[in-house]
């Protein structure tokens, strides 16, 4: 069991040990991205965190030389495709398990998603992947630090990263130096951009879902927990596009985020992290996160948006997934029926982490997020967390 500074302790199975040569989400950017990045943030690489940044401005010139690849063979390609079918976006707060719910829609065939080395190499692994993936895939580990699911090259990712990756500002760059004020705000909800500043974000994510149908050309399903901040800015890029909104228990989110971005500035970041102000800012971004949702959920017909609770998921997964195909009128379940038991059956020994918290905390739960727990029917009391 570990305890945290924020009135929580978790209990976890994994005891994945963490070593300066493996990959980070920031080794597939090219040197324009990166030293951008570092130049924001005044160079300020913790000591013991050197050997990480040398890592990052070695691969530098690679990823450089691969983008260049990538252009000259499938340049003309890219530029040429058309995103036939808008895509599906799973959204929700982190923890509430969105990377369950987008590992179970895309094992519908019929579907494609952009994978941990797309979002790894957004800016050439339509060129790269045939060497990069099995000679640099060994070194990534198995499972997730974070929560031991499991993890690989092939896994569905999160875009977030990829836009990171393409030079594209993210509040993700706050995981990179997070010691710094958090950075890049603006880029959650999207709203109070420059009109250059959000054409190039746009920009960032269309021509990276066109290098997915480049090599798929199917329907692609999304999962990013800032793009709940963005239903308005995703619809004006895509009038047709769906979203799944899934739901958990606040007493679980919040502990289980402490967790997620302890783990992230311990091993993604550049410098040595104090975890100043952490609780008050994933306290603050989840309440902005559902004001902003809540306000803009009108903009989506009912054909557009299904909501999911984890906790009706984890029960009845089948059912829930049904129910999404139904209500977005997906097309025939049946086909995805077999893939989906499969799954279950092979993860029926995993076990997610436990979490305990103070009185104070879950007091803290209540008073600032106790409208969204009454809006999606959690009990103010819980039980056992």
């Amino acid at each position: 069991m570990a305890s945290d500074t924020n009135g929580t302790r978790v209990k976890s199975s994994n005891g994945s040990k963490d070593r300066f040569w493996n990959p980070r989400f920031w080794n597939g950017m090219g040197p324009g991205a990166w030293f951008s990045l570092l130049a924001r943030n005044r160079f300020a690489v913790s000591p013991i965190k050197i050997p990480m940044a040398l890592i990052n401005t070695a691969v530098g010139p690679a990823n450089f030389g691969f983008g260049l690849l990538q252009k000259l063979v499938y340049g003309r390609q890219i530029e040429r495709t058309q995103i036939a079918d808008d895509p599906i976006f799973i959204i929700g707060h982190w923890r509430s398990g969105t990377t369950l719910l987008h590992e179970l829609l895309v094992l519908d065939e019929r579907f494609t998603y952009p994978d941990t080395y797309d979002c790894f190499a957004p800016g050439h692994f339509l060129a790269s992947g045939w060497i990069v993936r099995p000679t640099v895939g060994v070194l990534l580990p198995k499972r997730r630090p974070i929560d031991n699911m499991a993890a690989g090259w092939d896994r569905p990712q999160e875009d977030e990263f990829a836009l990171c990756n393409l030079g594209a500002r993210s509040p993700y760059s706050t995981v990179a130096f997070p010691n710094r004020p958090p950075q890049d705000q603006e880029y959650f909800a999207l709203r109070d951009l420059a009109p250059e500043a959000l054409d190039r974000w746009k920009q960032s994510l269309h021509y990276f879902l066109k290098c997915l149908t480049v090599r798929r050309a199917k329907r692609i399903v999304l999962k990013s927990p800032p793009h709940t901040f963005r239903v308005r800015t995703l619809l004006e890029m895509y009038p047709r596009a769906q979203f799944v909104h899934i739901v958990r228990d606040p007493y679980v989110v919040y502990p289980s985020t402490v967790n997620l971005w302890k783990r992230l500035y311990r091993d993604q970041g550049f410098q040595v992290p104090r975890y100043e102000g952490l609780s008050e800012h994933i306290v603050e971004t989840f309440c902005q996160m559902y004001e902003t949702f809540e306000r803009d959920r009108s903009l989506l017909s009912p054909e557009q948006l299904c909501e999911v609770r984890y906790e009706d998921l984890i029960e009845n997964p089948v059912e829930q997934i049904r129910s999404v195909y139904e209500t977005l009128a997906l097309g025939e379940f049946d086909r995805a029926t077999p893939a989906l038991q499969d799954y279950f059956a092979s993860h029926k020994d995993y076990k997610t982490n436990r979490y305990e918290i103070s009185p104070q905390v879950r007091a803290m739960i209540r008073r600032r997020w106790g409208p969204h727990m009454q809006r999606y029917g959690y009990a103010m009391e819980t039980a056992e967390v």
